[in-house]
Order: structure tokens, then C-alpha cells, then sequence
């Protein structure tokens, strides 16, 4: 399968922002390619396979990329991962201490915050560790062997949702929810705007 690649990625514009920030900007046109194609008018890019080594790539097409972000779009995205970033400090620095980047951190904004049914509470570095994850497992094993809906599959439900719920990842997507999505549409002068 094909790689996203943004058109405009090699802008020095787009360079000059931080990980996040491109990261959440390449998951807007990726989640929104097609229907901002429509929208425009433009042509969606096709994917082209070489059966012999198994390589993809994008071939023609026209998709909207980083250089039809509106000015406003696009200061709006950075005062969003700005501040999601700044409230998230530190949670995102213990993401970061474990095998997962700002530009994945910026795409799972995106995802998240827009139900896309991928994001922060599905990266596996952002799991529970050790002891947690230990008494997370024992907690599922307890409500098997108790039965579904008794009183003390219950019981271990309610502790392993508490156990999950101090994952990284739980508290981040939770973080996510809390700032409400995002709509990107094509305006009037064929730029992209956020609602």
C-alpha cells in the first residue's frame, strides 16, 4: 500500500513547524483527501502497483494539499497544537519517552478528536506497562472465569477500566474528546478552511 505523502510536504513553511503540528495537518489531508477532491473539483490521485517488487505509488491527480490551507486554517491549527500540547505537556513527554513521536502524536489529535476510529487509545507504545498491565490481565482472567454479567464480573470490570483509564493513551484520547472536532471544507476561493 502507498504511503500518504502531503503535497506541499517539502515546503519550507511547512518544515518550519513543529512535529505535531505537521503531523496533525498530514492526518487532516489524509482523512479528508477524497472529499476535499470533490469539493474542488479536483482529480484524486490513483494508486499504482508494481506486481514484480510489490512497490506503490501515487500516480496523477491534483489533491489538496499544505499550500491550499487557508491563512486562517492554518493558524487556527497552530493555536490548536499549541494548546493541546500545552495542557498535555506532560503526558506527551512520557509518550515521548517511549517508542512514539510528535509527528504521530499530531496525527492522533486528528484522528481522535474527529472519530476516525484510530488515535491515541489504539498506539501500542501508549499501553499500560508492567505492574498495570500485569493486574489488567489478571482482572480479565477473573471476569472469565467469573461469567458474564455477575456481580463479580462486574466488580473486575469496574477495576480494570480504573487500571485502563491511567494509560497514556486512555488519558490522551480523553484529552482529545474534550477539545471537539474539526470540519475541513473547500471555500469560495478554492482554499481549505477549518469550521
Amino acid at each position: 500500500m502507498p504511503r500518504f505523502i502531503l503535497n506541499g510536504a517539502g515546503a519550507p513553511e511547512f518544515a518550519a513547524l513543529d512535529g505535531f503540528t505537521r503531523g496533525y495537518i498530514e492526518a487532516l489531508f489524509f482523512t479528508e483527501e477524497e472529499r476535499l477532491c470533490e469539493e474542488s473539483g479536483r482529480e484524486m490521485p490513483e494508486v499504482a502497483v508494481n506486481i514484480a517488487t510489490l512497490e506503490s505509488r501515487f500516480i496523477g491527480g491534483d489533491a489538496p494539499g499544505f499550500a491550499d490551507l487557508s491563512t486562517c486554517a492554518l493558524e487556527s491549527i497552530k493555536a490548536d497544537c499549541a494548546a493541546f500540547q500545552s495542557a498535555n505537556a506532560a503526558l506527551l513527554a512520557e509518550a515521548y519517552a517511549r517508542d512514539y513521536d510528535e509527528a504521530q502524536a499530531g496525527r492522533d489529535l486528528w484522528f481522535t478528536r474527529n472519530g476516525h476510529g484510530v488515535g491515541y487509545g489504539d498506539r501500542e507504545a501508549l499501553e499500560l506497562e508492567g505492574d498495570a498491565d500485569e493486574a489488567y490481565e489478571a482482572l480479565t482472567a477473573e471476569m472469565v472465569a467469573a461469567g458474564a454479567h455477575t456481580a463479580a464480573w462486574s466488580a473486575a470490570l469496574a477495576k480494570r477500566d480504573a487500571i485502563e483509564a491511567e494509560a497514556i493513551g486512555s488519558r490522551l484520547y480523553k484529552a482529545a474528546n474534550a477539545v471537539g472536532g474539526r470540519d475541513a471544507y473547500v471555500g469560495g476561493d478554492g482554499k481549505v478552511y477549518l469550521s
